[in-house]
């Protein structure tokens, strides 16, 4: 037997336990993409307008950061700058899950022990987690590049754009190979995997926002801080451009670099441990713990930290670009597109701030759907059986995930809206007025996002095991059928189904409360259903 005997046998294992869930991570990224490509191409069909479109690109430091920019004007480079920043981040967070779930999980959960027993090798369970990333990386690299081509992109570039994103997969793969040696829990090495995300998507971002912007007005060379990061070698291989493919090599190399670590780390520390063991908490823990409000509030802080930090750069980039999308009042197919995602007002820069901020906050409703979560995997992990042994009664204590959900989810609002409207305002002269006005547009969204918490309620309540899964695709749902529904012109009786669907288009319009009082309803119903099924039913104890 050597150190990788039985690999094989437990790739198999992981790809029989992912068989529902790994093929969705796949496929829905790399049908994104062809989705992007398809729009860019009907809401840019002059040459003149992808121009302007790329201009605003180079021209916009806060654009350069989120997403970057443009290689050129062609609509595959426009794809490209469209699509990377979120699918190579999504192709990254695929590889985390797979290998932080196949290795440092399942030595938390028991599994890990009782593979250990069988014919194994010592490395063979990071070797299979390893594989399996890689290979998931690889076929939605294959995915997208077949999916640009079938959308009429050239062939070159479409398979460049589909291995500089399965490259940004690859490399933290080999990342979180790394961290969940390091960390002694799965939750600490997801942690870790995650900062170093964080910390190369902000390389990345600030080498293209100090970049220099060539003297045609279209084109960006990045700045060195994009070099220090696996996204920025991934970007810079510039598709349906200069194609560099040696670039793709970089990435390579860092997950051939990093497994290898992580493989050296393995014999040098014990089953279930890290090499950074986990110091333990305080004797004596603070008088807020003694009520589930400030124990709810104690597990939520760090998630809710990261959205709010995430919020503060979404608004101030949405914030400097209300002037500028003056320049592109001409593009008819974009004006209607920004009406179709939720403007509907004849200010274009109402109606973008209107599309844009029903966009953003349908992704907001993540935090209370994760903060949700988090109570459900306290129940599923059977630490929840602890503190129902005390004097806190089941409601109370969900309770305090749900004021911490809904709290959150405010706060979160608030800072979008008034980083955006104080961005704004600086540029027209009027900064109090419109960080009022964003503020109130950003905090319209609250009652469909809580009607999706409220579901979210519900389904721990009836649905524990499965709740994770039912809130998710509830979130997709609620998003294809809210503001994606508007621009592939899905029927209303379609579209109304979603939450979004009913939240009036701030500022771009008038804000009448009787939708608003009405989303409210039905989020309190649900919230109320799930309340009295919670307060009644078993606890959903480890299997």
């Amino acid at each position: 037997m050597n150190a990788i005997t039985g690999t094989a046998t437990l790739v198999r294992l992981a790809l029989r336990r992912e068989r529902v869930r790994l093929p969705i991570w796949v496929a829905a990224p790399a049908l994104l993409v062809a989705l992007q490509a398809a729009n860019i191409a009907s809401t840019y069909p002059a040459e003149e307008d992808r121009i302007a479109a790329t201009r605003l690109l180079a021209a916009n430091p806060g654009l350069r950061l989120l997403r970057g920019p443009a290689a050129n004007s062609s609509l595959g480079a426009l794809t490209f700058s469209d699509a990377f920043w979120i699918i190579a981040v999504l192709a990254a967070l695929m590889s985390v899950w797979v290998v932080v779930r196949h290795t440092r999980q399942d030595e938390e959960s028991g599994r890990g022990e009782m593979i250990a027993s069988a014919a194994v090798g010592p490395y063979a369970s990071l070797a299979a987690a390893v594989g399996v990333a890689v290979t998931a990386d690889l076929v939605l690299a294959g995915l997208t590049a077949l999916g640009l081509v079938v959308s009429g992109l050239p062939v070159a570039g479409s398979a460049a754009t589909g291995l500089a994103i399965g490259a940004s997969g690859i490399a933290f793969a080999g990342i979180a190979a790394v961290a969940v040696q390091l960390a002694s829990s799965a939750r600490t090495a997801t942690a870790l995997s995650l900062a170093a995300l964080g910390a190369a998507y902000l390389l990345r971002g600030i080498g293209d926002a100090l970049g220099r912007v060539e003297d045609d007005g279209l084109t960006v060379t990045s700045a060195w801080p994009s070099w220090l990061s696996p996204l920025g070698w991934a970007q810079q291989v510039q598709a349906f451009e200069a194609n560099k493919w040696w670039l793709l090599a970089l990435p390579a190399a860092l997950a051939t670099a990093t497994v290898a670590i992580g493989v050296a780390l393995a014999g040098r520390r014990d089953h279930g441990l890290g090499i950074f063991t986990d110091p333990g908490g305080p004797a004596a823990a603070p008088r807020s713990l003694l009520s589930p409000w400030g124990l709810a509030w104690r597990l939520q802080r760090g998630v809710l930290l990261g959205w709010a930090v995430a919020m503060v750069i979404v608004g101030a980039v949405v914030g400097s670009l209300g002037q500028q999308i003056e320049d592109l009042a001409r593009n008819a197919r974009l004006v209607e597109l920004l009406t179709a995602l939720g403007g509907a007002g004849v200010d274009l820069s109402d109606t973008f701030y209107a599309a844009l901020l029903t966009l953003i906050g349908a992704i907001v409703a993540g935090f209370p759907l994760q903060a949700m979560l988090r109570a459900n995997g306290e129940e599923s992990a059977g630490r929840l059986e602890h503190v129902l042994a005390t004097a806190v009664g089941r409601t109370r204590w969900i309770a305090g995930h749900i004021t911490c959900a809904v709290v959150g989810t405010l706060v979160l609002l608030l800072v979008l809206g008034g980083v955006a409207g104080l961005g704004d305002g600086l540029v027209t002269g009027e900064p109090a007025a419109r960080l009022i006005t964003l503020s109130a547009a950003a905090l319209v969204q609250a009652p469909a996002i809580l009607v999706l918490t409220g579901a979210a309620v519900a389904a721990i309540a009836f649905l524990p095991r499965s709740a994770g899964a039912v809130v998710w695709a509830g979130l997709t749902v609620a998003i294809l059928l809210g503001p994606i529904g508007g621009v592939v012109d899905l029927p209303g009786a379609v579209r109304d189904l979603s939450p979004f669907t009913h939240v009036p288009p701030a500022p771009a319009a008038d804000i009448p409360a009787a939708p608003l009082l009405a989303l409210l309803a039905l989020a309190a119903l649900l919230t109320t259903a799930g309340l009295i099924r919670f307060a009644h039913r078993d606890l959903a104890l480890p299997a």
